[in-house]
């Protein structure tokens, strides 16, 4: 857990920053994954015999790290989820992508099918069968050594979402294994930066926000990143 940064924490909710390359929740692979972390921590910290209660209410690819809130009751949780189908949960995010964008800011919005078998989302023709919509807002921040750096607010929470709707627009994000083009050893640049949220029992309107840390691809645009 030291590795593991919290923003913050009461009865009611668990913020942390999610180290790039961790699950989020444990899958087939056995591999370690950030639930079963935090889950450990609250018992240690807690002092809390047998199972510890703790809701993912949303997720981040492995590779991809960032904000993420838990739910540390079923209460919490079901509210968290509730603000999610309402979309009043907002999720930002930050990433860098290939090439230079000809629009400085935009929306995007297509139709998305996930082959869960081959574990691929592609865009497909609206009325597809199992499609879901997707749709985010993005803005320029900065452009340089070929890429460009974009701040991404998600209107829609679809798998690889970011990630195939850029590459859809022919700007794939730099280390993107999966939707972009073949970079051996690069980590993806994608990172959940800012989370904003109603606290489950005060109502009162959090937010949180952390920046990602400061090697390639993200150290070409860190005075960009340092004054926002």
């Amino acid at each position: 857990m030291n590795s593991i940064p919290v923003l913050y924490e009461d009865n009611h909710l668990l913020v942390v920053v999610k180290p790039p390359n961790l699950l989020s929740q444990g899958d087939k692979t056995g591999d370690p994954d950030l639930l079963t972390l935090l889950k450990d921590y609250v018992r240690e910290k807690y002092q809390k015999p047998g199972n510890v209660y703790l809701g993912l209410v949303h997720r981040l690819d492995r590779p991809v790290g960032g904000v993420m809130v838990f739910a540390r009751t079923s209460k919490a949780a079901s509210r968290l989820a509730e603000q999610i189908r309402r979309r009043e949960l907002r999720r930002g995010y930050l990433a860098v992508v290939h090439g230079y964008l000809d629009s400085l800011e935009g929306t995007l919005e297509g139709f998305l099918l996930k082959d869960r078998r081959r574990n691929l989302v592609q865009m497909v023709e609206p009325g597809t069968r199992g499609a879901q919509k997707a749709k985010l807002q993005y803005k320029v921040m900065g452009m340089a050594e070929g890429c460009t750096l974009v701040r991404i607010r998600l209107e829609t929470g679809r798998s690889h979402q970011i990630r195939v709707q850029m590459a859809a627009l022919g700007h794939p994000l730099v280390g993107d294994q999966r939707y972009g083009p073949p970079s051996p050893g690069q980590q993806i640049a994608l990172w959940a930066e800012y989370l904003n949220l109603i606290h489950p029992t005060t109502q009162e309107r959090l937010e949180f926000r952390q920046p990602p840390p400061l090697v390639t691809p993200w150290s070409v645009f860190q005075d960009v990143l340092r004054r926002k």
